[in-house]
């Protein structure tokens, strides 16, 4: 998830490995802009350490800025939040993952598949991807996010909101 535009950039559907982890980043790496040494791409995550694998994999450190947010948790309730600064120089203030964690709740609320316990579970990874694309798809470019302005608007990849007739006639072409 983009802070600023919400575009909702790359995802990866597995058990949380380091393969796992690996295939997101390297995803995120074709569909964003190359980080610059003045101008460093901005990951946030929780306590998940097979973030440090992967990412230096993908980025210099010194065009990346990376930090964690550890919820410490008693008896269920989160009581405290401790922030670590682990690549770069991000502040201390922007190491946050609510936007993720929103938009983990947004998923759940509009693809059946990712509720828990449910009869609409994916019984096939391949659907489940499917279905994701599609629904990443709708997000960047149908859905109408802010004052008639979808994700994919506000980082600048279409000049309009899109509908369905549109997706369905687009005509793709791959360059290879």
């Amino acid at each position: 998830m983009k802070r600023g535009s919400y575009l909702f950039a790359s995802f990866s559907i597995g058990d949380w490995t380091v393969d796992t982890c690996r295939e997101m980043i390297e995803t995120l790496s074709y569909r964003t802009e190359s980080p610059l040494i003045c101008d460093p791409i901005e990951v946030f995550s929780d306590g998940n350490d097979d973030y440090v694998t992967a990412l230096p994999e993908y980025y210099w450190a010194g065009y990346i800025n990376y930090g964690q947010l550890v919820k410490i948790r008693q008896k269920g309730r989160v009581v405290d939040k401790v922030r670590k600064i682990i690549y770069g120089n991000p502040t201390l203030e922007d190491i946050e993952t609510t936007d993720v964690e929103n938009f983990n709740g947004i998923l759940r609320e509009r693809l059946g598949r990712l509720v828990r316990k449910t009869k609409c579970f994916s019984k096939r990874k391949r659907r489940l991807i499917s279905a994701t694309h599609l629904f990443q798809f709708y997000w960047n470019f149908i859905n109408e996010f802010k004052r008639d302005k979808s994700p994919g608007m506000m980082d600048g990849l279409t000049n309009h909101i899109w509908s369905w007739g549109e997706f369905f006639r687009f005509k793709l072409t791959i360059v290879n």
